[in-house]
């Protein structure tokens, strides 16, 4: 008998099942709306040419090796990344009081920041927004946090924030708990707190003593502007509070298979950091012992290059350009068509991603009868849309809803 014989099959990850399902099936018409990954106007992955011209000066520059980075990772790659998500005046970088880590993308980031709040500052309990990322809760509980708990964020009703449900649940959250933060852009949903709604919930994580960990996986990629998609964060750490931040550059560089994140790490006290840094290296090392080089040599490289820089930000406005026009696209063929209920979310919603407010029962109809891949919760991808298919997802969406109408809330 073998020693694994009663393990047990775990669940199918709901996204790269529905990968898999989009990928065998045969029809012509079919639609991925599922992946989070952006798609340019003719449905293909789109490397960035920024990124291609800097792969090409890394793979003809001799004095590189493959030598292991440091276990903290690439130093120009981290002090760059940091610098643009708290902002060139940033008082913590002025006064050393932040550093970043080099991780394995966003997912890295946070699955480091989880272990050291967990083991070093004795973390148990954590809250993450209803609905999240599926990620956070598989994320934290496997670094070692005992309790995972819900704050409202989305409200069917209205298709929108909940801020009062939120602020009401903070507020009965224990001290020194955890409250991971969705940056811009928030996934599932597409709906940010407004700059005065952030200053009400940094109230209450003040006073409840929360720690907010903050989650960065689409600066630029949102809004176009990197500034913008960073107000959150600038205000928070321009405030005072000691904070971890989670960043991915999958979305935003393209990189989604080269795994390239960083965690920075803001705290009030520098004489901290030795003892701070010395403990993220005890983690990483007995986790992967240190980050790989080349996605973080693309980063590093075009950020530290004006030119290229300059050419970065351009390529981040189209990718956002385009995603705010499929949502117009879409909203407008669905109100030609006089789907029933309202759709302006879709265009008040931002980032890759929207919260459609379908149902499971329409989203199954579009799956099986018109061949539209879309999460469970009807979340999609913007990105999956374009010129030739949002008319006909928009039929399909109209279609689903006409057939399953949805019960009045």
């Amino acid at each position: 008998m073998s020693v694994f014989s009663n393990v047990q099959q775990g669940p199918p990850i709901e996204v790269f099942a529905l990968t898999k399902a989009f990928t065998d099936d045969t029809f012509p018409n079919k639609v991925n709306l599922g992946v989070g990954a952006y798609r340019t106007e003719n449905g293909q992955p789109w490397v960035l040419p920024v990124v291609k011209k800097a792969e090409k000066i890394i793979a003809e520059d001799e004095t590189l090796t493959k030598e292991y980075l440091p276990v903290l990772g690439l130093d120009s790659f981290t002090a760059a990344v940091t610098k643009m998500v708290l902002g060139d005046d940033s008082p913590a970088i002025r006064e050393n009081r932040a550093f970043g880590i080099q991780c394995l993308s966003g997912t890295g980031a946070l699955r480091v920041c989880a272990e050291f709040l967990s083991r070093q500052l004795g973390y148990k309990t954590f809250y993450i927004s209803s609905p999240t990322w599926e990620n956070h809760t598989l994320v934290f509980k496997n670094a070692g946090f005992h309790e995972v708990r819900t704050y409202r964020y989305w409200c069917e009703k209205k298709r929108g924030l909940d801020l009062e449900g939120m602020l009401q649940d903070l507020r009965n959250a224990p001290e020194r708990s955890v409250v991971i933060l969705h940056a811009c852009a928030h996934n599932p949903t597409g709906c940010d707190p407004t700059p005065e709604q952030w200053e009400k919930i940094a109230d209450v994580v003040q006073e409840k003593q929360l720690f907010p960990v903050l989650d960065t996986a689409y600066q630029g990629f949102a809004s176009g502007d990197l500034d913008n998609d960073a107000y959150t964060i600038r205000y928070f750490v321009n405030r005072g509070f000691e904070t971890m931040i989670c960043q991915s550059f999958a979305k935003n560089f393209g990189l989604y298979n080269e795994r390239v994140g960083n965690l920075v790490c803001v705290v009030n006290n520098p004489c901290a950091i030795v003892n701070v840094k010395s403990q993220f290296t005890l983690i990483i090392r007995g986790m992967y012992s240190n980050p790989p080089s080349h996605g973080a040599r693309v980063v590093s490289f075009v950020l530290n290059n004006a030119q290229l820089y300059d050419e970065w930000k351009e390529a981040i406005k189209t990718m956002a350009s385009r995603v705010v026009n499929m949502r117009h696209a879409l909203r407008d063929a669905l109100e030609r068509f006089g789907t029933p209920g309202t759709w302006n979310h879709i265009t008040s919603q931002i980032g890759m991603f929207s919260y459609t407010g379908l149902t499971e029962e329409q989203v199954l109809h579009l799956i099986q009868n018109h061949h539209v891949y879309l999460l469970r919760s009807g979340r999609i991808n913007m990105c999956g849309l374009n010129a030739s298919n949002v008319e006909y997802v928009a039929k399909a969406i109209h279609d689903a809803v006409t057939a399953y109408p949805r019960q009045k809330l």
